[in-house]
């Protein structure tokens, strides 16, 4: 990987969102333990994740506000910073009240972090483009930070479970908080080129010369919006992304438990097998766009659909499989193909609009996932108890399929639409 292709305040960001994804891990872990021990309910626990993607949508649905008064930067040290002082506040709380604290006051705070957090990944993936100076350099970026998300998926929660059984929640928190103040320190390396701050300065009097009215405002709101709407591939993207989403929720916990114990016939310590190997898989298949980066070149689309039929075929061989080794294999064998379809589909993306409209952009789609993750987690909760556990993996194979087949009849979209992305600007 050649430096020109990467520059430093990349791999700032780079290193500011490994830690702070760490930090994430450890804490949620560590509160779920927490709310475990506390109430004896799983329900209760649950609520953490689904209080999470809530504010995180409300957070996504508000940011071109903040987008338009903040440089991403700016944005993603304010996060960074407010997480730390709200982790500080939470484990000293819990430290100085023990059994007698107050949930209610946890979930709140949860809550506020997690609205914080919102704004990060779409601040983060719409930096990209502007830290990279060839159009081989963001495909680079694009799958060592999905390497180093999956690395930190892989080996955190199994440390994590380590670290909060060996020092306790409340110390694990302190632990978390110090984590996210490094994240903190390491955004301060994080600088936008100056070419990039001017011109979204001009673009933003241009589209937005009244911005403290509240049509003005409004309009900030719903920018991105219209632009997935009015721009065809943008729009084609976005119903893969839906489609695929819908089905995503198969890889949680609990329903990959279930397909263990009813299709695999095996007991809990093969859900830790089959999730090690998915990750290992996705960690595999990131390296591999590193490796393939100057062979993919701009073919992002070929790419991306033979990704996303691979992980589809493989998803369909899983669920009709009952053998457990060759389920293992399955899985690892996914990981590729699914790196490869969503890496080239975030490059797409960050390809299809303007670098100055593209964090508008991403943050309406964040949202609109969060939202269809949410409903994905309920919807598949009640189709596997009346289907079954393995007729939902078919199901969900059968979702990839479908969003394989939107973008093979949209193949216009993509091929029309020249890219709006000056990787050197």
């Amino acid at each position: 990987m050649k430096s020109s292709d990467l520059t430093r305040p990349f791999y700032f960001l780079w290193t500011t969102q490994t830690a702070a994804n760490a930090a994430d891990v450890l804490y949620i872990m560590a509160l779920t333990v927490l709310v475990l021990d506390r109430t004896d309910s799983l329900v209760s626990a649950a609520l953490m994740p689904l209080m999470r993607s809530g504010a995180q949508m409300l957070s996504s649905l508000i940011a071109p506000l903040l987008i338009n008064r903040f440089k991403l930067s700016k944005l993603l040290l304010m996060s960074q910073v407010g997480q730390f002082l709200l982790f500080i506040g939470l484990a000293v709380y819990l430290q100085l009240n023990g059994e007698a604290s107050s949930l209610v006051l946890v979930f709140l705070l949860v809550f506020v972090m997690s609205f914080l957090d919102g704004w990060t990944t779409p601040a983060r993936n719409a930096l990209v483009p502007r830290l990279v100076v060839r159009e081989q350099g963001l495909l680079k970026a694009n799958g060592l930070l999905s390497v180093s998300d999956q690395i930190v998926q892989f080996a955190g929660w199994g440390l994590s479970g380590i670290i909060v059984a060996f020092m306790g929640a409340s110390p694990t928190l302190l632990l978390t908080a110090v984590i996210y103040g490094l994240a903190a320190v390491f955004t301060l390396g994080v600088k936008e080129p100056v070419r990039s701050e001017v011109v979204g300065k001009k673009l933003d009097a241009l589209s937005n010369p009244v911005s403290e009215i509240g049509t003005s405002k409004w309009h900030t709101l719903t920018e991105g919006w219209k632009m997935i709407w009015e721009t065809p591939r943008l729009r084609v993207l976005t119903f893969m992304d839906i489609i695929d989403m819908l089905g995503a929720s198969i890889w949680v916990g609990a329903f990959t438990l279930a397909f263990v114990q009813v299709a695999l016939g095996q007991g809990e310590e093969w859900w830790g097998f089959i999730n090690a190997a998915y990750f290992a898989g996705t960690i595999g298949g990131g390296l591999l766009v590193l490796a393939l980066a100057r062979t993919i070149g701009n073919r992002y689309v070929m790419v991306m659909m033979i990704g996303m039929a691979g992980y589809g075929v493989l998803t369909a061989l899983y669920a009709l499989n009952t053998l457990p080794f060759v389920a293992l294999i399955l899985v690892m064998l996914m990981g590729p193909f699914a790196e490869l379809s969503v890496i080239n589909r975030r490059t797409l993306i960050q390809h299809s609009v303007d670098k100055q409209l593209l964090p508008k952009v991403l943050s309406a789609q964040a949202s609109l996932m969060h939202l269809v993750f949410c409903i994905s987690l309920l919807g598949m909760a009640g189709l596997a108890e009346y289907i079954g556990i393995v007729n939902l993996y078919l199901f969900a194979a059968g979702l990839t399929i479908l969003a394989l087949l939107v973008g093979l009849l949209s193949y216009r979209a993509f091929r029309d639409q020249a890219d709006h992305t000056h990787i050197s600007g």
